[in-house]
C-alpha cells in the first residue's frame, strides 16, 4: 500500500508531464499559422536641423524629423497563441565613415486584434540622430514597419510589413524650424 504522500507526488508528476507536452504541443502549433501581413509606407517630409546637444551644450549636432504615412493591417498576425505585437519603424542608411545604421524612429505595442489595423500620419516618436553628429555625406536612406510577435508559449517571430519603395535624401542641414 502506499502512503499519501507517494500517491500525491504521483499525481503531481502525472498532472505536470501532462501540462509540459500541452505547452509542447502549442508552441508547435504556432508554426503552422505563419501569416503575412500586408501595408504601405511613405515619407511625406524628412527635414534636418543644427541643435545643441542636451548633455553637451556647447556640442552641435544635427537631428532628423521625419513625417510618415503608415497604413498597415496586422490582423492576420493574430492568432489564439499571440499575446501582443510590438511595431515599430525603422531607418536603414549607412553613414559618412562606412558604418551601417538602424535606427528605430516609432514604436507602438499592439494587445488586441482590434487595434492591429494602423492607419496613421505622424511625426516620429524618436529624434532621428547620427552618432557621428552630422548627416552630411551620408548615404539615402530605407525605411521600412517591421514587427514582433510575442506569443503565450514559444518563440517570438519576427516579420516586415511595409518598406518605401525607393531610398529617401537627407536634406541639408537648416538653422531653424519654419
Amino acid at each position: 500500500m502506499h502512503s499519501i504522500y507517494a500517491r500525491a507526488n504521483g499525481i503531481s508528476g502525472l498532472w505536470s508531464t501532462c501540462v509540459m507536452v500541452l505547452l509542447g504541443a502549442v508552441a508547435l502549433s504556432s508554426f503552422l499559422f505563419n501569416a503575412e501581413s500586408k501595408g504601405s509606407l511613405d515619407i511625406v517630409s524628412l527635414k534636418v536641423f543644427h541643435s545643441k546637444t542636451r548633455r553637451y551644450p556647447f556640442r552641435n549636432e544635427e537631428i532628423g524629423f521625419v513625417k510618415f504615412n503608415l497604413s498597415a493591417d496586422l490582423t492576420p498576425l493574430f492568432n489564439w497563441n499571440t499575446k501582443q505585437l510590438f511595431v515599430y519603424l525603422e531607418a536603414e542608411y549607412t553613414n559618412a565613415q562606412g558604418v551601417n545604421n538602424t535606427v528605430v524612429i516609432w514604436d507602438r505595442i499592439v494587445r488586441r486584434k482590434d487595434d492591429a489595423t494602423i492607419d496613421i500620419i505622424q511625426k516620429e516618436k524618436y529624434k532621428l540622430r547620427d552618432l557621428s553628429g552630422s548627416f552630411s555625406n551620408v548615404l539615402p536612406a530605407q525605411y521600412s514597419l517591421k514587427y514582433s510577435v510575442m506569443p503565450y508559449v514559444g518563440v517570438l517571430t519576427y516579420g516586415e510589413a511595409a518598406r518605401t519603395m525607393k531610398a529617401i535624401d537627407f536634406p541639408d542641414a537648416r538653422d531653424s524650424v519654419s
